[in-house]
């Protein structure tokens, strides 16, 4: 299955590594990357376990989200049967309907 990452997503990506490499160290940095990569693997196997909880919130169809392992951080994405349109990864304690609204077409 085809993963395609936004670039608010990939923005977000960067800023996290960025803050740990910082704040924990760059051990910590590779930990999220692994983390991230294990998740984005799961969701290829399984595209449509995510929850739904934040596409009824914001009516926004589809929208899913997915936990990272070890890491507050959840990657909002929408799936097809073929692509994972991945729109933002974002920790868990941000004010997440500020953060997300639906992006202008990739």
């Amino acid at each position: 299955m085809q993963v395609h990452l936004r670039a608010l997503a990939a923005n977000d990506v960067e800023a996290a590594v960025a803050y740990y490499r910082e704040e924990a160290g760059p051990d910590t940095a590779l930990n999220f990357v692994d983390a991230l990569e294990a998740a984005i693997n799961h969701l290829q196997q399984h595209p449509f376990t995510g929850s739904l909880r934040f596409a009824f919130e914001l009516e926004i169809p589809e929208l899913r989200n997915w936990p990272l392992q070890k890491f507050p951080y959840l990657i909002f994405y929408v799936a097809t049967d073929n692509r994972i349109d991945i729109w933002r990864i974002l920790h868990a304690r941000r004010d997440i309907p500020a953060h997300l609204s639906p992006p202008p077409l990739a």
